[in-house]
């Protein structure tokens, strides 16, 4: 009974965060993915609206961070994003598949790890197991497959670096982008 109970607990904890996921208000979806999910989300990070989610915990987003609208993020092996990162809208942040050798169809997988103040573009596709490194910039539309040096621009199926990016600094200003905070 208890398994049934957590297991109706989980997707009625996601479906309320799919539910929340549509709120205007950053104030109200990012506490309650802070309180609600055990996200660790701080003040100064934004989870935009329409993102949906695999697993209740293993998500670590760092300060002045940025999670675009309608972004999925399965976090049922971990997903670790840096400080001043900006992921563009329509990501999909996989960290579990299935082996289609295994004669059980297995589930395998990685967590994924993105580096302080790199940029993902739209409708990019993190698969299991990737490490972005810090700086690194992935173009709009990639399938990001392997890990992707640091300070490096890559983009294509699958995901190539193609040119090295200059080393900066900068703090995302995410309080001049919170809408109804």
């Amino acid at each position: 009974m208890r398994e049934k109970l957590s297991h109706f607990k989980y997707w009625g904890l996601l479906w309320l965060a799919t539910l929340l996921g549509k709120c205007p208000s950053h104030a109200i979806r990012n506490a309650f993915y802070r309180h609600g999910l055990g996200v660790e989300l701080p003040k100064s990070s934004i989870i935009y609206w329409g993102a949906r989610f695999f697993g209740l915990n293993g998500l670590i987003i760092g300060e002045n961070s940025i999670i675009g609208d309608h972004a999925f993020l399965d976090c049922r092996n971990g997903v670790n994003i840096g400080n001043s990162v900006n992921i563009a809208s329509e990501v999909r942040i996989w960290t579990a598949e299935h082996d289609v050798f295994s004669d059980d169809f297995a589930q395998i997988g990685g967590a994924v790890t993105i580096g302080s103040h790199a940029f993902i573009g739209s409708r990019v596709t993190i698969l299991p197991g990737v490490t972005i490194g810090e700086g690194a910039v992935i173009g709009a539309g990639a399938v990001v497959s392997k890990d992707i040096a640091p300070w490096t621009i890559a983009f294509g199926v699958p995901a190539r670096s193609v040119k090295d990016r200059p080393r900066v600094g900068y703090t995302l200003q995410t309080a001049k982008r919170a809408l109804f905070q």
